[in-house]
């Protein structure tokens, strides 16, 4: 009788501890926050049953328009506590899935630096930039208080100083910086130089995820536009949307991932860029650009592995649907831009493009008849599969403001 107790105790313990694991585990792979549907209640789908417990807290949302969010208690059984997560109620927004390809012309707030060179003078080589502590990945936004809104501005700035010394105001990260420059005097060009390599804007081709009719707003990318050299996202100063038409695709291979190729068909604005940050490029349209009907925006815990659809453009600027598959989701939100692994299945797109390709950034991901998200990123040693991002992502951090 006394061993079967022990034996009993034994197993018990044992569960016990393999279920305080689990219920570690899902502190670690769930979010700390959760959008809901107005009225209705959080509803987390894991292998366990876990349920959503309110409590009395309230926390104040981020937005200042957003609504007060609710801590609420996730516990496994209901019993064993996971975690304490924000629970926020929001409308919704129903959204027209795009896939149209669309320019993407972007102009910096200043001249970010992406290289330095030694000015040949008659008194030897020097740098005169890197001399004043200027730094790769640094943006210029003005010299001697004269404001530097491109590569041309700068040159101008530091050539008309006769090698006098100059102030540089500049942005290093989140900070503002001051540093004094002595341009040097380039012989063979005959002008005062900085010996400084410098980007003022950018321009190339992605996919629109999604307008929203209400506003105009639209979202496309899915992920950042940075610079070649730095890696840093560009500094936004100003931009337009421009129309696309793909003409080519270089097919993607294992080691070589595809682009889609194509120009500007036209000098019509299709509307306005308003900012580049870490879930895409957003900014409104002049008229919406899909023919598609508008759908409601799936919430991350929505969101099932399994079969769902794509809406790209691999030729012309029309848009179809091709079959892929959902084969992994992160709810964490640790990476922004990495929340699903998208693995093409459809023999047409395979045969056409490989997989995913360069390009395709940005088309919208739909399942269950809501828009899940967006492509972002294609595996180069696997071009069939890539990831995606939330869409919940890029309304909060692109439409929102958030």
């Amino acid at each position: 009788m006394i061993r079967w107790i022990k034996r009993t105790a034994v197993l018990g313990a044992a569960v016990l501890l393999q279920l305080y694991g689990a219920a570690a585990y899902y502190a670690w792979q769930l979010p700390d926050n959760y959008y809901v549907q107005t009225g209705s209640q959080l509803e987390v789908d894991t292998a366990l049953h876990i349920s959503a417990v309110p409590t009395a807290h309230t926390v104040q949302a981020a937005a200042a328009s957003a609504r007060t969010a609710e801590t609420t208690s996730l516990r496994l059984f209901g019993v064993i506590p996971v975690k304490e997560v924000e629970v926020q109620e929001i409308d919704t927004p129903m959204l027209v899935p795009c896939g149209e390809p669309f320019g993407i012309k972007l102009r910096m707030d200043g001249a970010m630096v992406v290289g330095m060179e030694r000015v040949d003078t008659p008194e030897g080589k020097r740098c005169p930039a890197q001399e004043a502590g200027i730094q790769t990945g640094d943006l210029i936004r003005s010299v001697d208080g004269q404001v530097i809104d491109s590569n041309q501005s700068l040159q101008d700035a530091i050539a008309d100083s006769d090698g006098v010394p100059v102030t540089v105001t500049l942005e290093r990260g989140e900070e503002t910086c001051t540093v004094t420059l002595t341009p040097a005097y380039a012989a063979a060009d005959n002008r005062y130089e900085a010996g400084i390599w410098v980007r003022d804007s950018s321009a190339g081709i992605g996919t629109i995820t999604f307008y929203e009719p209400e506003t105009g707003g639209f979202g496309g990318l899915g992920h950042p536009i940075c610079d070649a050299d730095t890696g840093d996202i560009l500094p936004f100063g100003s931009g337009e949307a421009a129309a696309v038409t793909i003409s080519q695709v270089v097919k993607g291979v294992s080691g070589s991932p595809g682009m889609l190729q194509g120009s500007f068909s036209d000098e019509t604005s299709l509307g306005e860029l308003i900012c580049n940050n870490r879930c895409g490029v957003f900014g409104t349209l002049y008229h919406n650009p899909s023919a598609e009907d508008a759908v409601p925006m799936a919430l991350k815990q929505e969101i099932e592995t399994g079969p769902a659809q794509i809406l790209c453009t691999v030729s012309g600027d029309t848009p179809k649907a091709y079959d892929v598959m959902l084969e992994e989701i992160d709810y964490s939100g640790t990476d922004s831009t990495r929340n699903m692994t998208v693995c093409v299945t459809d023999p047409e797109l395979l045969e056409i493009t490989g997989g995913i390709v360069q390009g395709m950034s940005g088309s919208p991901i739909l399942q269950n008849g809501r828009l899940v998200g967006a492509v972002t990123h294609v595996f180069v040693d696997d071009p069939t599969r890539g990831y995606g991002i939330f869409c919940e992502n890029m309304v909060r951090y692109g439409l929102s403001g958030s």
